[in-house]
Protein backbone atom coordinates (compact mmCIF):
# COMPACT_ATOMS: atom_id res chain seq x y z
CA UNK A 1 0.00 0.00 0.00
CA UNK A 2 2.97 2.31 -0.54
CA UNK A 3 0.88 3.89 -3.27
CA UNK A 4 -2.33 4.86 -1.53
CA UNK A 5 -4.94 3.45 -3.93
CA UNK A 6 -7.84 5.84 -3.29
CA UNK A 7 -9.88 4.73 -6.28
CA UNK A 8 -13.35 5.73 -7.34
CA UNK A 9 -14.69 3.65 -4.44
CA UNK A 10 -14.32 6.81 -2.38
CA UNK A 11 -17.09 8.38 -4.46
CA UNK A 12 -19.62 5.78 -3.40
CA UNK A 13 -18.85 3.33 -0.66
CA UNK A 14 -17.20 6.09 1.32
CA UNK A 15 -19.42 9.05 0.57
CA UNK A 16 -20.74 8.81 4.12
CA UNK A 17 -17.28 9.02 5.57
CA UNK A 18 -17.56 12.71 6.30
CA UNK A 19 -15.92 14.72 9.00
CA UNK A 20 -18.55 14.29 11.71
CA UNK A 21 -19.56 10.88 12.99
CA UNK A 22 -23.20 11.94 12.88
CA UNK A 23 -23.46 12.76 9.17
CA UNK A 24 -25.06 10.27 6.81
CA UNK A 25 -24.57 8.99 3.26
CA UNK A 26 -25.50 11.19 0.32
CA UNK A 27 -28.39 9.52 -1.42
CA UNK A 28 -27.22 10.35 -4.94
CA UNK A 29 -26.36 8.35 -8.07
CA UNK A 30 -23.81 9.26 -10.71
CA UNK A 31 -23.66 6.90 -13.67
CA UNK A 32 -20.04 7.91 -14.26
CA UNK A 33 -19.01 6.38 -10.92
CA UNK A 34 -19.45 3.12 -9.12
CA UNK A 35 -22.53 2.48 -6.98
CA UNK A 36 -23.25 -0.22 -4.45
CA UNK A 37 -25.16 -2.11 -7.15
CA UNK A 38 -22.15 -2.53 -9.39
CA UNK A 39 -19.47 -2.58 -6.69
CA UNK A 40 -18.61 -5.34 -4.17
CA UNK A 41 -17.98 -7.84 -6.95
CA UNK A 42 -14.49 -9.17 -6.21
CA UNK A 43 -11.34 -9.03 -4.12
CA UNK A 44 -10.11 -5.91 -5.93
CA UNK A 45 -13.22 -4.01 -4.83
CA UNK A 46 -12.69 -5.09 -1.23
CA UNK A 47 -9.03 -4.06 -1.30
CA UNK A 48 -9.93 -0.66 -2.77
CA UNK A 49 -12.32 -0.03 0.12
CA UNK A 50 -9.72 -1.32 2.58
CA UNK A 51 -7.10 1.04 1.16
CA UNK A 52 -9.45 3.96 1.75
CA UNK A 53 -9.98 2.80 5.35
CA UNK A 54 -6.22 3.02 5.97
CA UNK A 55 -6.11 6.63 4.79
CA UNK A 56 -7.74 9.07 7.27
CA UNK A 57 -5.40 8.42 10.19
CA UNK A 58 -2.50 9.49 7.98
CA UNK A 59 -4.12 12.43 6.18
CA UNK A 60 -1.29 14.71 5.13
CA UNK A 61 -2.42 17.75 7.11
CA UNK A 62 -5.29 17.02 9.48
CA UNK A 63 -5.26 13.30 10.24
CA UNK A 64 -4.21 12.04 13.65
CA UNK A 65 -0.62 11.83 12.37
CA UNK A 66 -1.03 14.65 9.86
CA UNK A 67 1.58 17.37 10.15
CA UNK A 68 -0.59 20.38 10.91
CA UNK A 69 -3.42 19.50 13.31
CA UNK A 70 -2.03 16.11 14.26
CA UNK A 71 1.72 15.75 14.73
CA UNK A 72 2.35 19.27 15.98
CA UNK A 73 -0.32 19.00 18.66
CA UNK A 74 0.63 15.44 19.59
CA UNK A 75 4.16 16.51 20.40
CA UNK A 76 3.51 19.98 21.77
CA UNK A 77 1.72 18.61 24.86
CA UNK A 78 4.81 16.74 26.06
CA UNK A 79 7.77 18.12 28.02
CA UNK A 80 10.27 16.67 25.55
CA UNK A 81 9.31 19.33 22.97
CA UNK A 82 9.54 23.14 23.00
CA UNK A 83 6.90 24.89 20.90
CA UNK A 84 8.39 27.82 19.00
CA UNK A 85 6.74 31.04 20.16
CA UNK A 86 4.70 33.02 17.63
CA UNK A 87 3.86 30.10 15.35
CA UNK A 88 0.41 28.50 14.99
CA UNK A 89 -2.04 30.02 17.50
CA UNK A 90 -4.04 26.80 17.93
CA UNK A 91 -0.90 24.75 18.49
CA UNK A 92 0.34 27.29 21.03
CA UNK A 93 -2.94 27.15 22.94
CA UNK A 94 -2.81 23.34 23.04
CA UNK A 95 0.87 23.31 24.01
CA UNK A 96 0.23 25.71 26.90
CA UNK A 97 -3.11 24.17 27.95
CA UNK A 98 -5.21 27.19 27.01
CA UNK A 99 -7.28 25.41 24.36
CA UNK A 100 -11.08 25.35 24.16
CA UNK A 101 -13.63 23.19 22.28
CA UNK A 102 -13.25 25.62 19.35
CA UNK A 103 -9.44 25.54 19.18
CA UNK A 104 -8.11 24.56 15.78
CA UNK A 105 -9.27 21.53 13.82
CA UNK A 106 -8.47 18.49 15.88
CA UNK A 107 -8.59 14.90 14.55
CA UNK A 108 -11.89 13.84 16.18
CA UNK A 109 -13.88 13.86 12.94
CA UNK A 110 -11.08 12.32 10.90
CA UNK A 111 -10.85 9.36 13.28
CA UNK A 112 -14.57 8.78 12.81
CA UNK A 113 -14.03 9.03 9.06
CA UNK A 114 -11.68 6.06 9.35
CA UNK A 115 -14.17 4.18 11.53
CA UNK A 116 -16.95 4.90 9.03
CA UNK A 117 -14.86 3.51 6.18
CA UNK A 118 -14.06 0.39 8.16
CA UNK A 119 -17.77 -0.02 8.97
CA UNK A 120 -18.73 0.35 5.30
CA UNK A 121 -16.28 -2.39 4.38
CA UNK A 122 -17.39 -4.70 7.19
CA UNK A 123 -21.07 -4.21 6.27
CA UNK A 124 -20.55 -4.96 2.57
CA UNK A 125 -17.74 -7.51 2.46
CA UNK A 126 -20.06 -10.50 2.54
CA UNK A 127 -21.93 -9.18 -0.51
CA UNK A 128 -18.99 -10.23 -2.68
CA UNK A 129 -19.83 -13.64 -4.22
CA UNK A 130 -17.64 -16.65 -3.48
CA UNK A 131 -16.52 -16.60 -7.09
CA UNK A 132 -15.00 -13.13 -6.58
CA UNK A 133 -12.94 -13.70 -3.45
CA UNK A 134 -11.58 -16.66 -1.50
CA UNK A 135 -12.76 -17.34 2.03
CA UNK A 136 -9.22 -16.75 3.29
CA UNK A 137 -8.92 -13.35 1.63
CA UNK A 138 -12.37 -12.29 2.80
CA UNK A 139 -11.49 -13.12 6.41
CA UNK A 140 -8.08 -11.44 6.19
CA UNK A 141 -9.58 -8.19 4.88
CA UNK A 142 -12.23 -8.30 7.60
CA UNK A 143 -9.52 -8.69 10.23
CA UNK A 144 -7.62 -5.70 8.86
CA UNK A 145 -10.77 -3.57 9.00
CA UNK A 146 -11.45 -4.66 12.60
CA UNK A 147 -7.90 -3.75 13.60
CA UNK A 148 -8.18 -0.33 11.96
CA UNK A 149 -11.50 0.32 13.72
CA UNK A 150 -10.08 -0.75 17.07
CA UNK A 151 -6.96 1.36 16.59
CA UNK A 152 -8.96 4.51 15.88
CA UNK A 153 -11.28 3.90 18.83
CA UNK A 154 -8.14 3.49 20.96
CA UNK A 155 -7.01 6.95 19.82
CA UNK A 156 -10.46 8.38 20.50
CA UNK A 157 -10.95 6.96 23.98
CA UNK A 158 -7.45 7.88 25.15
CA UNK A 159 -7.77 11.43 23.79
CA UNK A 160 -11.44 12.26 24.40
CA UNK A 161 -12.80 9.73 26.90
CA UNK A 162 -16.47 8.95 26.18
CA UNK A 163 -17.37 9.08 22.47
CA UNK A 164 -20.19 7.62 20.33
CA UNK A 165 -19.77 3.94 19.52
CA UNK A 166 -20.70 3.35 15.89
CA UNK A 167 -20.39 -0.17 14.49
CA UNK A 168 -22.50 0.14 11.33
CA UNK A 169 -22.38 2.59 8.40
CA UNK A 170 -23.84 5.99 9.24
CA UNK A 171 -26.69 5.72 6.70
CA UNK A 172 -27.97 2.68 8.62
CA UNK A 173 -27.46 4.24 12.03
CA UNK A 174 -29.32 6.86 14.03
CA UNK A 175 -28.15 10.37 13.05
CA UNK A 176 -27.65 11.28 16.70
CA UNK A 177 -25.97 9.05 19.20
CA UNK A 178 -24.96 9.55 22.81
CA UNK A 179 -21.45 8.82 23.93
CA UNK A 180 -20.73 5.32 25.19
CA UNK A 181 -18.88 4.80 28.45
CA UNK A 182 -15.12 4.42 28.34
CA UNK A 183 -15.56 0.87 29.64
CA UNK A 184 -17.83 -0.01 26.71
CA UNK A 185 -15.40 1.45 24.19
CA UNK A 186 -12.47 -0.45 25.69
CA UNK A 187 -14.53 -3.64 25.52
CA UNK A 188 -15.23 -3.05 21.83
CA UNK A 189 -11.54 -2.41 21.15
CA UNK A 190 -10.69 -5.71 22.83
CA UNK A 191 -13.44 -7.59 20.96
CA UNK A 192 -12.31 -6.25 17.59
CA UNK A 193 -8.66 -7.01 18.22
CA UNK A 194 -9.34 -10.48 19.60
CA UNK A 195 -11.44 -11.29 16.53
CA UNK A 196 -8.66 -10.00 14.28
CA UNK A 197 -6.02 -12.06 16.09
CA UNK A 198 -8.17 -15.20 15.90
CA UNK A 199 -8.80 -14.62 12.19
CA UNK A 200 -6.66 -14.86 9.11
CA UNK A 201 -4.08 -12.11 9.57
CA UNK A 202 -0.67 -13.33 8.39
CA UNK A 203 2.34 -13.47 10.70
CA UNK A 204 4.44 -11.84 7.97
CA UNK A 205 3.65 -10.07 4.71
CA UNK A 206 5.20 -10.57 1.30
CA UNK A 207 7.22 -7.68 -0.15
CA UNK A 208 4.31 -6.38 -2.25
CA UNK A 209 2.02 -6.27 0.82
CA UNK A 210 4.41 -4.60 3.25
CA UNK A 211 2.64 -1.91 5.24
CA UNK A 212 -0.56 -3.89 5.66
CA UNK A 213 -1.57 -5.05 9.12
CA UNK A 214 -0.12 -8.34 10.37
CA UNK A 215 -1.22 -10.54 13.26
CA UNK A 216 1.57 -9.08 15.38
CA UNK A 217 0.15 -5.59 14.83
CA UNK A 218 -3.17 -6.59 16.36
CA UNK A 219 -1.48 -8.40 19.26
CA UNK A 220 0.69 -5.37 20.03
CA UNK A 221 -2.30 -3.04 19.89
CA UNK A 222 -4.22 -5.27 22.30
CA UNK A 223 -1.25 -5.36 24.68
CA UNK A 224 -1.02 -1.56 24.47
CA UNK A 225 -4.76 -1.25 25.17
CA UNK A 226 -4.41 -3.42 28.28
CA UNK A 227 -1.45 -1.34 29.50
CA UNK A 228 -3.45 1.87 29.01
CA UNK A 229 -6.08 0.41 31.36
CA UNK A 230 -3.42 -0.73 33.86
CA UNK A 231 -4.36 -4.36 33.18
CA UNK A 232 -0.71 -5.27 33.27
CA UNK A 233 -0.93 -9.04 33.64
CA UNK A 234 -2.99 -9.30 30.44
CA UNK A 235 -0.68 -6.82 28.72
CA UNK A 236 2.35 -8.90 29.65
CA UNK A 237 0.79 -12.14 28.40
CA UNK A 238 -0.01 -10.67 24.98
CA UNK A 239 3.19 -8.70 24.48
CA UNK A 240 5.29 -11.71 25.43
CA UNK A 241 3.88 -13.56 22.42
CA UNK A 242 5.76 -11.15 20.15
CA UNK A 243 9.10 -12.04 21.77
CA UNK A 244 8.84 -15.64 20.65
CA UNK A 245 8.37 -17.73 17.48
CA UNK A 246 6.69 -17.52 15.05
CA UNK A 247 7.22 -13.76 15.39
CA UNK A 248 10.59 -12.45 14.25
CA UNK A 249 10.47 -8.77 15.17
CA UNK A 250 13.83 -7.31 16.16
CA UNK A 251 15.38 -3.95 16.94
CA UNK A 252 17.21 -2.46 13.99
CA UNK A 253 20.95 -2.27 14.69
CA UNK A 254 20.96 1.34 13.52
CA UNK A 255 18.30 3.32 15.39
CA UNK A 256 18.24 5.96 12.64
CA UNK A 257 16.92 3.43 10.12
CA UNK A 258 13.51 3.80 11.75
CA UNK A 259 13.17 7.40 10.61
CA UNK A 260 14.49 7.56 7.05
CA UNK A 261 13.49 6.06 3.70
CA UNK A 262 16.46 3.69 3.76
CA UNK A 263 14.77 0.80 5.55
CA UNK A 264 11.00 1.29 5.58
CA UNK A 265 8.76 -1.56 6.77
CA UNK A 266 11.76 -3.12 8.45
CA UNK A 267 11.98 -5.88 11.05
CA UNK A 268 11.29 -3.41 13.88
CA UNK A 269 8.10 -2.06 12.34
CA UNK A 270 4.71 -3.40 13.40
CA UNK A 271 2.68 -0.60 11.84
CA UNK A 272 3.79 2.38 9.80
CA UNK A 273 1.95 4.90 7.68
CA UNK A 274 2.86 4.54 4.02
CA UNK A 275 3.85 7.62 2.03
CA UNK A 276 4.87 7.78 -1.61
CA UNK A 277 7.58 9.49 -3.64
CA UNK A 278 4.95 10.16 -6.32
CA UNK A 279 3.24 12.91 -4.37
CA UNK A 280 2.87 16.36 -5.86
CA UNK A 281 3.55 19.62 -4.03
CA UNK A 282 0.20 19.17 -2.32
CA UNK A 283 -1.63 20.82 0.53
CA UNK A 284 -4.59 18.98 1.94
CA UNK A 285 -5.72 15.43 2.59
CA UNK A 286 -7.17 13.58 -0.38
CA UNK A 287 -6.72 16.02 -3.23
CA UNK A 288 -4.49 13.54 -5.02
CA UNK A 289 -4.01 9.78 -5.15
CA UNK A 290 -0.38 9.91 -3.98
CA UNK A 291 0.29 12.23 -1.08
CA UNK A 292 3.53 12.48 0.84
CA UNK A 293 4.17 13.38 4.45
CA UNK A 294 4.45 17.04 5.38
CA UNK A 295 6.36 16.49 8.63
CA UNK A 296 9.71 17.72 7.23
CA UNK A 297 8.10 20.98 6.11
CA UNK A 298 6.78 21.71 9.60
CA UNK A 299 9.77 20.63 11.70
CA UNK A 300 12.78 21.15 9.42
CA UNK A 301 15.04 24.21 9.75
CA UNK A 302 14.60 27.33 7.67
CA UNK A 303 17.89 26.60 5.89
CA UNK A 304 16.57 23.25 4.65
CA UNK A 305 13.21 24.66 3.54
CA UNK A 306 11.28 23.92 6.73
CA UNK A 307 9.24 26.03 9.12
CA UNK A 308 10.84 24.76 12.35
CA UNK A 309 7.76 25.01 14.52
CA UNK A 310 9.13 22.63 17.18
CA UNK A 311 12.46 22.33 18.99
CA UNK A 312 13.81 19.83 21.53
CA UNK A 313 13.23 20.92 25.11
CA UNK A 314 16.18 21.62 27.38
CA UNK A 315 14.88 18.85 29.62
CA UNK A 316 15.04 16.26 26.81
CA UNK A 317 18.56 17.28 25.83
CA UNK A 318 19.62 17.01 29.47
CA UNK A 319 18.27 13.47 29.67
CA UNK A 320 20.08 12.45 26.49
CA UNK A 321 23.45 13.47 27.94
CA UNK A 322 22.75 12.13 31.43
CA UNK A 323 24.33 8.71 30.91
CA UNK A 324 27.60 8.50 29.00
CA UNK A 325 28.62 5.46 26.99
CA UNK A 326 31.51 3.27 28.19
CA UNK A 327 35.07 4.50 27.63
CA UNK A 328 36.32 3.64 24.14
CA UNK A 329 32.90 3.79 22.47
CA UNK A 330 32.54 5.45 19.06
CA UNK A 331 30.26 8.13 20.52
CA UNK A 332 30.19 9.86 23.88
CA UNK A 333 26.43 9.95 24.27
CA UNK A 334 23.47 7.61 23.85
CA UNK A 335 23.47 6.52 20.18
CA UNK A 336 19.82 7.57 19.79
CA UNK A 337 20.80 11.19 20.36
CA UNK A 338 22.56 11.38 16.98
CA UNK A 339 19.43 10.29 15.10
CA UNK A 340 17.10 12.48 17.15
CA UNK A 341 18.92 15.82 17.34
CA UNK A 342 21.00 18.08 15.13
CA UNK A 343 24.10 19.15 17.10
CA UNK A 344 27.89 19.34 16.79
CA UNK A 345 29.28 16.47 18.90
CA UNK A 346 32.82 17.81 19.17
CA UNK A 347 31.53 20.97 20.85
CA UNK A 348 30.75 18.74 23.83
CA UNK A 349 34.01 16.77 23.89
CA UNK A 350 32.67 13.92 21.76
CA UNK A 351 34.86 11.54 19.75
CA UNK A 352 32.17 11.50 17.05
CA UNK A 353 32.88 14.03 14.26
CA UNK A 354 30.73 17.02 13.42
CA UNK A 355 28.60 16.49 10.33
CA UNK A 356 26.99 18.26 7.43
CA UNK A 357 23.57 17.11 6.29
CA UNK A 358 21.32 17.41 3.23
CA UNK A 359 23.95 16.01 0.90
CA UNK A 360 26.74 17.73 2.84
CA UNK A 361 25.25 21.16 2.16
CA UNK A 362 24.32 22.32 5.66
CA UNK A 363 26.26 22.45 8.92
CA UNK A 364 24.86 22.86 12.42
CA UNK A 365 25.83 26.53 12.48
CA UNK A 366 23.95 27.11 9.21
CA UNK A 367 20.85 25.29 10.46
CA UNK A 368 20.93 27.17 13.76
CA UNK A 369 21.58 30.64 12.33
CA UNK A 370 18.77 30.25 9.79
CA UNK A 371 16.37 29.75 12.69
CA UNK A 372 17.55 32.84 14.59
CA UNK A 373 14.52 34.99 13.65
CA UNK A 374 12.17 32.26 14.85
CA UNK A 375 14.02 31.96 18.15
CA UNK A 376 13.87 35.72 18.79
CA UNK A 377 10.71 35.22 20.81
CA UNK A 378 12.39 32.67 23.04
CA UNK A 379 14.27 29.37 22.85
CA UNK A 380 15.35 26.69 25.31
CA UNK A 381 18.52 27.42 27.29
CA UNK A 382 20.49 24.30 26.43
CA UNK A 383 23.38 23.37 28.68
CA UNK A 384 25.80 20.43 28.53
CA UNK A 385 28.23 20.20 31.44
CA UNK A 386 27.59 23.86 32.17
CA UNK A 387 28.31 25.02 28.62
CA UNK A 388 25.59 26.57 26.43
CA UNK A 389 24.45 24.41 23.54
CA UNK A 390 22.74 24.40 20.16
CA UNK A 391 20.24 21.65 19.35
CA UNK A 392 17.47 21.23 16.78
CA UNK A 393 14.96 18.49 16.08
CA UNK A 394 16.34 16.00 13.53
CA UNK A 395 14.01 13.00 13.70
CA UNK A 396 11.65 12.87 10.69
CA UNK A 397 13.38 15.74 8.89
CA UNK A 398 14.73 14.89 5.42
CA UNK A 399 18.38 15.37 6.41
CA UNK A 400 19.27 12.10 4.69
CA UNK A 401 18.20 13.34 1.25
CA UNK A 402 20.92 14.65 -1.09
CA UNK A 403 19.17 17.99 -1.56
CA UNK A 404 19.70 21.28 0.25
CA UNK A 405 15.98 22.09 0.48
CA UNK A 406 14.78 18.55 1.10
CA UNK A 407 12.37 19.61 3.86
CA UNK A 408 10.22 21.53 1.39
CA UNK A 409 6.95 19.84 0.44
CA UNK A 410 8.06 20.09 -3.18
CA UNK A 411 10.84 17.58 -2.47
CA UNK A 412 9.32 14.26 -3.49
CA UNK A 413 11.96 12.14 -1.77
CA UNK A 414 11.90 14.29 1.35
CA UNK A 415 8.15 13.87 1.80
CA UNK A 416 8.08 10.13 1.06
CA UNK A 417 9.31 8.97 4.47
CA UNK A 418 6.93 6.59 6.27
CA UNK A 419 5.82 7.44 9.82
CA UNK A 420 6.44 4.58 12.25
CA UNK A 421 3.39 4.32 14.49
CA UNK A 422 4.20 1.07 16.31
CA UNK A 423 7.73 -0.28 16.67
CA UNK A 424 9.11 -3.37 18.37
CA UNK A 425 10.89 -1.01 20.75
CA UNK A 426 7.48 -0.03 22.10
CA UNK A 427 6.56 -3.69 22.53
CA UNK A 428 9.72 -4.20 24.59
CA UNK A 429 9.19 -1.14 26.78
CA UNK A 430 5.51 -1.88 27.36
CA UNK A 431 6.51 -5.44 28.22
CA UNK A 432 9.14 -4.13 30.65
CA UNK A 433 6.48 -1.92 32.25
CA UNK A 434 4.01 -4.80 32.52
CA UNK A 435 6.73 -6.96 34.09
CA UNK A 436 7.65 -4.21 36.55
CA UNK A 437 4.02 -3.80 37.55
CA UNK A 438 3.66 -7.56 38.11
CA UNK A 439 6.94 -7.94 40.05
CA UNK A 440 8.76 -9.79 37.25
CA UNK A 441 12.19 -8.19 37.70
CA UNK A 442 13.89 -10.66 35.37
CA UNK A 443 11.47 -10.03 32.50
CA UNK A 444 11.69 -6.26 32.90
CA UNK A 445 15.48 -6.30 32.89
CA UNK A 446 15.53 -8.55 29.82
CA UNK A 447 13.46 -6.07 27.81
CA UNK A 448 15.33 -3.03 29.14
CA UNK A 449 18.63 -4.74 28.34
CA UNK A 450 17.71 -5.03 24.68
CA UNK A 451 16.76 -1.34 24.49
CA UNK A 452 19.92 -0.24 26.28
CA UNK A 453 22.16 -2.46 24.17
CA UNK A 454 20.90 -0.91 20.93
CA UNK A 455 21.48 2.55 22.46
CA UNK A 456 25.09 1.58 23.18
CA UNK A 457 24.67 1.88 26.95
CA UNK A 458 26.37 -0.18 29.62
CA UNK A 459 24.69 -3.44 30.62
CA UNK A 460 22.93 -2.91 33.95
CA UNK A 461 20.49 -4.82 36.14
CA UNK A 462 17.82 -2.82 37.95
CA UNK A 463 16.13 -3.75 41.22
CA UNK A 464 12.34 -3.70 41.51
CA UNK A 465 12.36 -0.24 43.08
CA UNK A 466 14.46 1.18 40.22
CA UNK A 467 12.58 -0.29 37.29
CA UNK A 468 9.89 2.29 36.62
CA UNK A 469 12.36 5.19 36.80
CA UNK A 470 14.53 3.48 34.17
CA UNK A 471 11.50 2.53 32.04
CA UNK A 472 10.35 6.15 32.05
CA UNK A 473 13.84 7.34 31.12
CA UNK A 474 14.12 4.89 28.23
CA UNK A 475 10.66 5.74 26.92
CA UNK A 476 11.58 9.43 26.88
CA UNK A 477 14.73 8.86 24.82
CA UNK A 478 13.45 6.05 22.59
CA UNK A 479 10.32 7.92 21.53
CA UNK A 480 11.55 11.50 21.75
CA UNK A 481 9.61 13.63 19.27
CA UNK A 482 7.22 10.81 18.32
CA UNK A 483 4.22 12.06 20.32
CA UNK A 484 4.45 9.44 23.08
CA UNK A 485 5.48 11.50 26.07
CA UNK A 486 2.14 13.02 27.08
CA UNK A 487 0.27 9.71 26.90
CA UNK A 488 3.03 8.00 28.89
CA UNK A 489 2.78 10.59 31.66
CA UNK A 490 -1.01 10.18 31.75
CA UNK A 491 -0.59 6.43 32.20
CA UNK A 492 1.95 6.76 35.00
CA UNK A 493 0.95 9.81 37.02
CA UNK A 494 -1.94 11.73 38.55
CA UNK A 495 -2.83 15.21 37.32
CA UNK A 496 -1.12 16.88 40.27
CA UNK A 497 2.02 14.82 39.70
CA UNK A 498 2.08 15.68 35.98
CA UNK A 499 1.79 19.37 36.78
CA UNK A 500 4.77 19.13 39.16
CA UNK A 501 6.78 17.25 36.52
CA UNK A 502 5.93 19.87 33.90
CA UNK A 503 6.92 22.69 36.24
CA UNK A 504 10.20 21.01 37.19
CA UNK A 505 11.01 20.45 33.51
CA UNK A 506 9.99 24.00 32.50
CA UNK A 507 7.23 22.83 30.21
CA UNK A 508 5.49 25.75 28.53
CA UNK A 509 2.12 26.37 30.17
CA UNK A 510 2.85 24.00 33.07
CA UNK A 511 0.91 26.15 35.52
CA UNK A 512 -2.23 25.91 33.37
CA UNK A 513 -2.40 22.11 33.38
CA UNK A 514 -5.57 20.75 35.01
CA UNK A 515 -7.47 17.46 35.14
CA UNK A 516 -9.44 18.36 32.01
CA UNK A 517 -6.25 18.65 29.96
CA UNK A 518 -5.70 14.92 30.19
CA UNK A 519 -8.23 14.89 27.33
CA UNK A 520 -8.99 17.03 24.34
CA UNK A 521 -12.45 18.59 24.57
CA UNK A 522 -15.04 17.23 22.15
CA UNK A 523 -14.92 19.81 19.33
CA UNK A 524 -17.78 22.29 19.09
CA UNK A 525 -18.41 21.19 15.49
CA UNK A 526 -19.28 17.67 16.67
CA UNK A 527 -21.58 18.93 19.42
CA UNK A 528 -23.41 21.03 16.85
CA UNK A 529 -23.74 18.14 14.38
CA UNK A 530 -24.70 15.40 16.84
CA UNK A 531 -27.52 16.43 19.14
CA UNK A 532 -27.06 13.33 21.26
CA UNK A 533 -23.45 14.10 22.11
CA UNK A 534 -22.50 16.00 25.26
CA UNK A 535 -19.22 17.62 26.16
CA UNK A 536 -16.76 15.75 28.37
CA UNK A 537 -17.87 16.70 31.92
CA UNK A 538 -14.34 17.93 32.69
CA UNK A 539 -14.75 20.55 29.96
CA UNK A 540 -18.30 21.65 30.81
Amino acid sequence: MKRNRLTYIMMIALCGALFSCSESFLDLKDNNHFTEKDFWKNKADAESALSAAYSPVKFQMDGYYGAFNGWLNLNSRGDDIFTVVGEEIAMWNIATFQNTPSTGQDPFGYLFTGIQRANVLLANLDKIPESGISAEDRLMIKCEALTLRAFQYYLLVTNYGKVPLRLIPSNEDTPTREAASEERIWLQIEDDLKAAIAGNLPVTRSANEKGRIEKGTAIAMLGKAYAAQHRYREAKDHLQLLLEAPYTYELMNNYADNFTTKAENNRESLFELQYSQDGRDTWGNEDGINLGSSLPQFIGSVASGGWSKLMPSAYAVGRFVKELRPQGSDTKFDKRMYASLFFDPQTYGDVAPNEKWYGGALSMDELWSSNAPKMAGGAPAYSVNGAPGKFLLKKYTAYHVNERNADLMSSKEGKSNNVRVLRFAEVLLLYAEACAKTNDVTGANYALGRIRQRAGLENKTFAQGQLMEEIEHQNLLEFFGEGHRFDDLKRWYSTAEIQRIFQANEKQGAGNFQEKHRYYPVPASELNANGGMKQNPLWQ
